[in-house]
């Protein structure tokens, strides 16, 4: 029976659920804001050495044009791109004049690719190479909000607008809290201009990369703006020790060091028992190296014994080579047990002509990880066969069983057949 506590309840109920269709904001209110959507800058280099012709028989300004077409195709949406340029526009010997010659090309938000690819066109070589005043623009064109924030630079040569140096320009933007990162490529570079562009990119946390291809560029190009749209952790700097006591202890986390020619560092981590010590390490070859090389990561423990090793070999054909190491640490089931100190080496092997400069060293990418280990974990066995003879020896004897079955089921059937 319908009474009257039944109507109003119902009626009660119809309320609520127009209430929240009406007022859809009061029901969200306990949800997150929508992340803001990354900005990324690209800032082209349009000066008059872009007129060499070196890139794949074509001049580095139509080398980089087909790869801003190529970039402007594979942005993801969700990114807001921007493109700046230096040196496009002034063509005349006053520096001071060339040194201001840097403007925004098309303006950062939500890309038009058919009006950003236009724009791109028209570009010619012209003038100077105002890369400080380039990146203070871009960090202007990149201001507000808290939206991840990249600029890409993309030049032929170091600055020509001294004293104001791009380097020094970069640590300020970085000392400024903004977490803005600046990559930077070199097309076809020279040694000056290498160490410019390494500068720029390590006083932001960003990354410094040659290019001798077309497709180079365009691909590294896509990964930064990729990157921008699924922001990486930045890496925290720290510097290994020439031995495990007194290097630095390493907490799960991604580091970033510099290791010479030949080199060996050494880094701590604590483990606890029946947890697992996952680690890899990344060194890249930023300049010429000779072929045939290798990185080693070895764990050992204080007194040196070795408990596992990781290594891989290269013969020159890659600008990265990696390698990785799990352990893990077997433990008693005590939960006062202490944590071991294990000992991480990385080494390289790793040598290049006379003309090449060995400072600074070679960039070096660390993971660690430390995690709970799987069931078992304090059997080191497990991971191989020794916990796994009980299944195999279930595995034989059900194939024992399972070939008497049958074959006392095929004897069973001859003899029925040979009856009828």
């Amino acid at each position: 029976m319908i009474t009257r506590r039944w109507v109003a309840a119902g009626a009660c109920g119809l309320l609520v659920t127009l209430a929240a269709g009406l007022f859809p904001a009061s029901a969200a209110a306990g949800e997150p804001v929508a992340k803001e959507a990354p900005k990324v800058e690209l800032v082209l280099d349009v000066s008059g050495s872009m007129r060499a012709k070196d890139i794949d028989g074509q001049t580095r300004m139509s080398a980089a044009k087909q790869a801003f077409n190529e970039v402007l195709d594979a942005v993801p949406d969700e990114v807001q791109l921007g493109i700046r340029t230096l040196g496009a526009n002034y063509p005349g010997p006053d520096k001071n004049l060339g040194c201001k010659d840097t403007r925004q090309l098309y303006p950062v938000g939500p890309l038009d690719r058919t009006e950003a690819k236009t724009a791109v066109a028209t570009l010619a070589p012209t003038g100077w190479t105002p890369i400080g005043p380039a990146l203070l623009g871009a960090a202007e064109d990149l201001k507000g909000g808290d939206a991840t924030r990249r600029i890409v630079l993309i030049t032929d040569g170091e600055d020509t607008c001294a004293p104001l140096d791009p380097c020094e320009v970069a640590r300020d933007i970085a000392a400024k809290g903004i977490h803005l990162v600046i990559d930077t490529l070199g097309l076809v570079p020279d040694a000056k201009t290498r160490d410019q562009l390494i500068c720029i990119a390590e006083a932001t946390g960003g990354t410094y990369t040659a290019v001798q291809h077309t497709a180079e560029l365009s691909g590294r190009v896509k990964q930064l703006v990729g990157r921008a749209a699924t922001p990486v952790v930045n890496p925290v700097a720290t510097e290994g020790a020439r031995q495990c006591t007194g290097a630095p202890e390493l907490k799960p986390g991604l580091y970033t060091d510099r290791e010479s020619f030949s080199e060996h560092r050494w880094y701590r981590v604590a483990v606890l028992p029946g947890q697992e010590l996952r680690a890899s390490v990344s060194i890249g070859s930023d300049r010429a190296v000779n072929n045939d090389y290798g990185v080693l990561l070895r764990a050992t423990t204080l007194s040196g014994r070795e408990i596992v090793r990781g290594q891989e070999a290269g013969d020159g054909r890659t600008d990265l080579i990696s390698s990785g190491l799990r352990y893990p640490k077997a433990g008693s089931g005590d939960d006062e047990e202490p944590a071991e100190t294990v000992c991480l080496q990385v080494s390289n092997s790793f040598s290049a002509p006379a003309s090449v400069k060995t400072t600074p060293g070679m960039p070096v990418e660390l993971t660690i990880d430390v995690v709970d280990g799987p069931d078992g974990a304090s059997d080191v066995a497990a991971f191989g066969l020794g916990r796994g003879w009980w299944l195999l020896g279930v595995l034989a004897l059900t194939g024992f069983l399972a070939g008497v079955v049958w074959g006392w089921v095929s004897r069973w059937r001859i003899a029925v057949w040979r009856t009828n």
